[in-house]
């Protein structure tokens, strides 16, 4: 099994499954043994799909707001080679579109049973961005939308991951050094915007809004989001279209 000629950050060790794989389970799979910085990649040459293991110090309830920092950087990852009219945003709490189009998104697992006041042996981000339509009719998935499509030229899937665990360091470093505040604020500058709205991410990750001029507070709470990725098609594999 041959991996992409790619350099990554040092903390990385890259494990390449082949087209038939599922970069998100075997991620989970070999956390355990593996630990942090393991990253795993599926050769597809319809999507990019790859995944994370970290392993946070935080209770694990707090620590699920690694959540955000994977998203932003899968963001920042698309921006690097965006063509510069095409907005990226993102529906909490996993979705990743662009120019409205659903390109795909991130997950989040954490162990089974794991304590939520205690911090989790492992974490993993897994994140999969369709990058070519596999329909032969222009049009027939209005509302779904690949790389090739909007005018990412010459963008290899492995190239994506290589520019998202870039970016995912960089995150990283930033948190450890100025706290999880700035990561949440690109977060929640990725969201599309609602005039009136202030929305703010809580210390256990729900998403707390709130109107101008209301008193009241609305929360979303992560945890039982993340159990069932809004994006995923569980028949397909791949994003919904």
């Amino acid at each position: 099994m041959l991996a992409p000629k790619l350099e990554l950050p040092p903390p990385f060790t890259l494990v390449t499954l082949r087209e038939v794989g599922d970069a998100f389970r075997h991620a989970v799979s070999i956390a355990p043994e593996q630990g942090a910085g393991t990253l795993v990649y599926v050769g597809r040459f319809d999507l990019a799909e790859f995944a994370v293991v970290l392993e946070p110090d935080e209770p694990l309830r707090i620590a699920r707001r690694a959540h955000y920092m994977g998203m932003v950087a899968l963001a920042d990852a698309l921006i690097a080679f965006a063509p510069p009219e095409k907005p990226i945003t993102i529906d909490w709490p996993d979705a990743i579109r662009i120019d409205g189009g659903l390109l795909g998104g991130g997950q989040l697992g954490w162990p089974e049973g794991a304590a939520e006041d205690e911090p989790p042996p492992w974490l993993v981000f897994g994140g999969m961005i369709r990058t070519v339509s596999m329909t032969d009719e222009p049009g027939l998935h209005p509302m779904a939308a690949a790389l090739e499509e909007e005018g990412f030229t010459d963008v290899a899937a492995a190239e994506l991951m290589a520019s998202f665990a870039r970016h995912l360091m960089v995150h990283i470093d930033s948190a450890q050094e100025h706290g999880f505040g700035a990561i949440a604020r690109e977060y929640l500058s990725r969201l599309p915007m609602e005039r009136g709205l202030r929305r703010d991410i809580d210390e256990n990750g729900d998403l707390m809004a709130r109107r101008l001029g209301k008193t009241e507070v609305k929360r979303m709470a992560l945890r039982p989001a993340l159990a069932t990725p809004s994006w995923l098609d569980p028949k397909t594999g791949g994003p919904r279209t």
